[in-house]
């Protein structure tokens, strides 16, 4: 793109991006001309616009003889024209001090998303850590009635969970200590998906002479640490209703919100956060969603245990502030993992 477009040319467009980006309106080639430091007249503005317009980084919406930046002309600004500066201490330490490492995991993820809603002023995704990546720190097996087992999972020290399973047999109280004393002994401070695969690598090699307490908490460990699908990750959504502050089609806001409760096209998009490094930006249609093509997620994954862990991304007007909002983003990430890893 760059060999396409001229140093004149470029610089009018990150005039132009940067004029949508202050009020989301298209930008006619009189206000550009007029802009501070532009010294050509409307007819050359209007030239090089017809020229960016040909490459496709600026279009023409049908209510206006104005250009405003295509996603593709989004794209090229963030990765070419946009200068992103370090958030500076100040903005670091208030976050630092707002999630506050004593809090649970899910208070914590619910903080952040809260925070980063009213600092952007836009709607805030986090996903909650994901618990095949957590250590698991101590389990319990408690006898409820029938085939019915509650099971007690502390990870990190600090996050419990408990969960009910259905075993294929009924277990005493004293088959249940047996159980979760060998699990802590074997497994403790494993993730939960190292702890699934030992398991079923114990059970492979060990099918044929397997002892009864090996059985029974094998038993009730594969269905205890059996593999979460991936639509099962939940996650904390902050200031839903700002999404009306920028869109005047409702109809648009209300399928996005039926795909935050369906936890479906924008958990997609943080799915793909969890597998790269850094900020990831999706503008427009970009994301391969319709609800989206109005819409830029910018979001970034964050750790515990030296391991990817949940993401979160903040979901706004295509004519964001991508300068002011990819470093807040970054830095509430790397802040809420220190928190967790506290």
């Amino acid at each position: 793109m760059d060999d396409e477009v001229g140093n004149r040319a470029q610089q009018m467009f990150k005039l132009l991006v940067e004029s949508y980006i202050e009020d989301g309106r298209p930008v006619a080639s009189k206000a550009l001309a007029r802009r501070p430091g532009v010294d050509v007249s409307s007819a050359t503005v209007r030239n090089i616009m017809s020229e960016l317009e040909r490459v496709g980084l600026v279009r023409s919406p049908h209510t206006s003889a104005g250009k405003v930046p295509t996603s593709v002309g989004l794209r090229f600004f963030v990765d070419s024209l946009l200068s992103v500066e370090p958030l500076d201490e100040h903005a670091v330490r208030d976050l630092e001090r707002e999630l506050n490492p004593d809090l649970a995991p899910a208070e914590l993820v619910a903080s952040a998303s809260n925070l980063l809603s009213q600092v952007t002023q836009m709607t805030c995704i986090v996903t909650l850590p994901r618990h095949d990546r957590s250590s698991l720190r101590h389990v319990e097996f408690l006898k409820m009635e029938g085939d019915r087992v509650l099971v007690i999972l502390v990870f990190n020290n600090r996050e419990v969970q408990n969960r009910v399973i259905h075993t294929e047999r009924e277990y005493g109280t004293a088959e249940l200590i047996q159980a979760a004393n060998y699990l802590n002994q074997e497994f403790q401070g494993l993730s939960l998906r190292n702890i699934r695969n030992a398991l079923l690598d114990s059970m492979q090699r060990d099918k044929d002479r397997m002892d009864n307490l090996m059985q029974s908490a094998l038993d009730m460990a594969a269905k205890t640490f059996g593999e979460e699908s991936e639509d099962e990750q939940e996650f904390v959504v902050a200031g839903e209703s700002r999404l009306l502050d920028f869109s005047e089609d409702t109809e648009t806001v209300r399928t996005l919100f039926e795909a935050f409760s369906r936890k479906g096209s924008v958990l997609h998009l943080l799915d793909q956060s969890l597998e790269s490094d850094g900020i990831q930006l999706f503008i427009g249609e970009e994301s391969g969603f319709s609800v989206m093509d109005d819409l830029s997620l910018v979001s970034a994954p964050y750790e515990v245990n030296g391991r990817v862990a949940g993401v979160l991304g903040v979901v706004g007007p295509t004519h964001m502030d991508y300068q002011e909002v990819i470093p807040i983003v970054d830095v509430t990430a790397r802040v809420l993992g220190a928190a967790l890893n506290y």
